[in-house]
């Protein structure tokens, strides 16, 4: 068969199997019925304009925002022409009179568990911004809280819209294209929180290792581990390995700047690049298996390979071929109110963000010592 045919076959039957999972399914359309009820916690992390900005749609109405720091609150509301009306410096006051559905939290990773703490007793579901807790600690609570409480407890990463990881993870696990995974590569990260002109506000959690629980380990580590357990269908490592290194201590002079990360599985490995040193913003990501490679170049472009091909074919992949939800919200309020599942160890998953933490911390703990660590519950 004719590489280019055999191409199209595969996107083919990628559309296919990701409309009849439900997973991937008319993200980009606006959900109909009645808007979720949405409101904000914390606004410092620079990813928050991403909901103050979203004008035009009908599925998710803002009914709050709880900023502590005054300053802030009149920043964003001015940025962003809000009502002044809907801030708050007080989340419970916020939660108690507004009764969202659901909430999003935009302040440090610290805060993630505060804001499950007011969110999950009140039956409030909550959607955080990667990574999914500071420290294992708070991780644990949080999982126990929602748990027992029932609501969804998601976590977004800007790599669950790209087409192109859709479309490698149907490579890898639903056509078997790679064979089984031997070793997968991710690279992630930027130049510098400094370097890429972050707000102040954002500068200063991302850079302490109390609000962030570590520097690019965390920040960008955190990438590599969703993709690696999602592609493993939630398979647990064996061990951790990691190094860190501090190259610009006069920047960031509380945490490391870069992070090398090798997890270890009974068959497969896993090496996570993470670093505020790349020379460009990067989130690529290589699996080799045993009969061919897929490597995702970025959101749409692809480069594969297999074991009978002459020669690496690069494809280009859209929301037509793989329809993912390019809107975190439009996928949140589609999860709650039925029309999809959030499904086990998905990216968005709380099954697979608590391996992730699981990582990170053995990641930490490994860099701290030197030595490999056991992956452990």
């Amino acid at each position: 068969m004719h590489n280019s045919i055999k191409v199209k076959i595969y996107m083919l039957f990628a559309g296919i199997t990701a409309m009849l999972s439900g997973a991937f399914s008319s993200g980009y359309a606006q959900s109909s019925g009645k808007p979720l009820r949405l409101a904000v916690a914390g606004t410092a992390h620079g990813h928050v304009p991403w909901i103050l900005n979203r004008k035009g749609k009908t599925d998710v109405e803002l009914v709050g925002i709880f900023e502590p720091v005054k300053a802030l609150a009149e920043k964003r509301a001015n940025s962003y022409k809000l009502d002044p009306k809907l801030f708050y410096s007080d989340l419970g006051k916020m939660l108690d009179e507004v009764k969202p559905e659901a909430v999003v939290a935009f302040g440090s990773v610290f805060d993630h568990l505060m804001v499950v703490e007011a969110c999950a007793p009140r039956g409030i579901h909550v959607m955080v911004e990667k990574p999914l807790a500071a420290s294992l600690a708070h991780a644990r609570k949080m999982e126990t809280l929602a748990k027992k409480h029932k609501i969804h407890l998601l976590t977004n990463f800007e790599t669950s819209w790209y087409p192109s990881t859709a479309k490698a993870y149907q490579l890898v696990n639903d056509s078997n294209y790679v064979g089984r995974i031997r070793k997968v590569v991710v690279h992630d990260g930027h130049q510098g929180p400094r370097e890429i002109g972050v707000g102040q506000e954002f500068f200063d959690f991302l850079t302490d290792p109390v609000g962030n629980g570590g520097g690019a380990l965390v920040d960008f580590g955190c990438y590599g581990a969703n993709l690696m357990t999602n592609l493993m269908k939630g398979q647990e490592p064996v061990s951790v390995t990691a190094v860190t290194r501090q190259y610009k201590p006069e920047i960031y002079p509380k945490v490391e700047d870069d992070a090398t990360i090798i997890v270890n599985y009974p068959d497969a490995q896993c090496i996570i690049q993470a670093s505020w040193n790349w020379p460009f913003n990067r989130k690529d990501m290589e699996v080799y298996g045993e009969t061919g490679y897929v490597i995702t170049v970025d959101q749409s472009n692809m480069r594969i390979r297999a074991k009978n091909d002459r020669k690496e074919q690069a494809m280009a992949v859209t929301t037509k071929e793989m329809p993912v939800y390019e809107d975190p919200f439009a996928y949140l309020a589609d999860v709650l109110k039925g029309k999809i599942k959030d499904p086990d160890f998905g990216l968005y998953a709380l099954e697979n963000n608590m391996t992730v933490v699981r990582i990170l911390e053995a990641a930490k703990e490994s860099a701290r010592t030197g030595k490999t660590v056991p992956f452990k519950r």
